[in-house]
C-alpha cells in the first residue's frame, strides 16, 4: 500500500450521494471557498488536479472544488496527529454541515481521520506503529468494529532474517484508511474497487498556490535544499576499522 492523502471535506448531508451528483465544479466559486477557509493567505489559481490525485497536493498547493451542499480541499497541511486541533476556524465553517477529516502517509502506516457535525466533533482517531494511538475520540463507526474486534489483523510478515516483533497494532492503519475513504467519502484509493464507489479519477479539482505572506514560499525553500544537497558533494561510504575507528572506504 502507497496512498498519501490529506485533505477536508464539507458537506450538507451524506458526501458519497452528494459526490456522485457532482459536476464540473465552478471556479469562482471555488476561489470564493478558498478565500472563505484561508483567510489573510496569498491565493493564486494554477494547475488542477483530479479527486484520485488530489487529496495529497504537493507542498504549498490546495486542489479544491466547490458544488452547492458540497466542498473538498486536498492540502498537505491538514495533515495534523491529532485531528481534534484542527484549527478553529475551519471547523467553524462546518456550522449546519458535515465536516470530515482524511490524512494517511503510506510511508510510516499512518492513518488519522475526524467527523464533525454540525461543528461538533464525533469521532477522531491518529494512530501509527510507531507512535502507537495518537488520539481517540468518540464510539467507533461502524465500519471500524471489526478492525477493533480483531477480525482484520495487520498482514505484516517481518523478514525472515530479521528479529521482528510482531506488528505493534491489532490492525493495519492503511487498511482501515480505505475503508475510512468508502464509508464516507465513496471511493478509495487502492485495493478492489466495489460496483458502488465512485470514480475519483473522474471528478475534477482545481488548484491553487497558497502563500502565508508571512511565511516561507515552499518553492523557496525546496530550491535552498536542493542547493544545499548540491554543496554536500558524492555520497561517502565508512567501514568500522579494528579499533573502532570509521575508515572511509576507497581510502586505503
Amino acid at each position: 500500500m502507497g496512498a498519501k492523502t490529506g485533505f477536508l471535506v464539507y458537506a450538507d448531508g451524506d458526501v458519497p450521494g452528494l459526490l456522485r451528483q457532482a459536476g464540473l465544479a465552478d471556479l469562482a466559486r471555488t476561489a470564493s471557498t478558498m478565500r472563505l477557509l484561508y483567510p489573510g493567505s496569498e491565493i493564486e489559481e494554477s494547475d488542477g488536479s483530479t479527486l484520485w490525485d488530489g487529496v495529497y497536493p504537493p507542498e504549498g498547493t490546495a486542489y479544491a472544488a466547490s458544488w452547492p451542499g458540497l466542498e473538498i480541499i486536498g492540502d498537505q497541511r491538514v495533515m495534523i496527529d491529532f485531528p481534534s486541533q484542527l484549527p478553529e476556524h475551519l471547523v467553524a465553517a462546518s456550522i449546519g454541515r458535515r465536516l470530515v477529516l482524511h490524512a494517511m502517509h503510506s510511508v510510516v502506516d499512518w492513518l488519522a481521520f475526524a467527523m464533525w457535525e454540525d461543528g461538533r466533533l464525533v469521532r477522531s482517531l491518529s494512530l501509527s506503529p510507531d507512535s502507537g494511538i495518537i488520539e481517540n475520540i468518540g464510539e467507533p463507526l461502524s465500519f471500524e468494529l471489526p478492525y477493533w474486534a480483531g477480525d482484520r489483523p495487520a498482514d505484516v510478515i517481518p523478514w525472515p532474517d530479521e528479529d521482528e516483533d510482531p506488528y505493534p497494532l491489532p490492525f493495519h492503519p492503511l487498511e482501515l484508511g480505505e475503508d475510512v475513504l468508502r464509508a464516507l467519502c465513496g471511493f478509495v484509493l487502492e485495493g478492489r474497487p466495489e460496483p458502488d464507489d465512485i470514480d475519483a479519477d473522474s471528478i475534477r479539482l482545481h488548484g491553487f498556490r497558497v502563500q502565508d505572506p508571512h511565511g516561507i514560499d515552499p518553492a523557496v525553500r525546496e530550491a535552498a535544499l536542493q542547493r544545499a544537497m548540491e554543496a554536500m558533494g558524492p555520497p561517502r561510504s565508512f567501514s568500522l576499522g579494528p579499533d573502532g575507528s570509521l575508515i572511509e572506504r576507497g581510502s586505503l
